[in-house]
């Protein structure tokens, strides 16, 4: 199958291919569910492919030939799971944003008070960012490809952040904002220093992400005042 063949099915009945833009988000399926073991290791052999191909190639330049080259299956398996490139694209954000949870999840456990549970998942956050660099890629690409997707993959992480500081500060390890604004802004001002921390020190540049995360940690901590 040409090039030209794969984008045309890419979005069955909509009469060719179809572009998403920042202005409308394109349909929310969410993939066929494999109904066996077997299944399930097939349909994630494709999501890992997908995620090599999109986070080399971006989304306008791979292609479902592409995805299936990588993932050893053939381009009819593909449909058994999948639409569309479109479709497939969304399933692996979704897939990046549950695997940056559940990283982090198990950090924000044990001892230590809120800013060292931050901390820790911080370092989590960067060894995976070290260790799959594709996700800036493809979240970014989100904005355009998946508007829905790249806002749910932001607001839920922020929501965490959010939750967990509340939760700390009915503790009295942090302070307590006035209002569920003042939380709102304080968790995202959190999450977009750690996004554009690993943007600098788990994509352009790997760094210690033990060194990385304790100097977020004493910001958090001690602010900019002077010691």
């Amino acid at each position: 199958m040409t090039q030209s063949a794969d984008q045309a099915r890419e979005v069955p009945g909509s009469g060719g291919t179809h572009r998403a833009s920042a202005r409308g988000a394109l349909p929310t399926t969410r993939g066929k569910s494999p109904r066996t073991a077997r299944g399930e290791r097939t349909r994630r052999k494709i999501l890992d492919a997908a995620l090599h191909e999109f986070g080399e190639h971006g989304f306008s330049d791979a292609s479902i030939v592409g995805i299936t080259g990588r993932a050893e299956v053939a381009l009819g398996t593909f449909y058994t799971y999948f639409d569309s490139k479109e479709e497939v694209f969304r399933a692996v954000v979704r897939d990046l944003s549950e695997l940056v949870r559940t990283r982090v999840a198990p950090m924000l456990e044990g001892e230590g008070d809120a800013i060292d549970r931050e901390r820790r998942a911080l370092g989590a956050l960067l060894e995976l960012i070290a260790s799959r660099k594709q996700v800036y890629r493809i979240i970014d690409e989100a904005e355009f490809v998946d508007p829905a997707g790249y806002e749910r993959h932001y607001s839920s992480a922020a929501e965490r952040i959010a939750g967990r500081l509340r939760e700390a500060a009915a503790k009295g390890e942090v302070r307590a904002e006035e209002s569920a604004f003042a939380e709102e802004v304080r968790a995202w001002a959190i999450m977009g220093a750690n996004v554009f921390v690993g943007l600098r020190f788990g994509v352009w540049e790997t760094a210690d992400s033990g060194k990385v995360a304790e100097v977020v940690s004493r910001l958090l901590r001690h602010g900019l005042q002077p010691r």
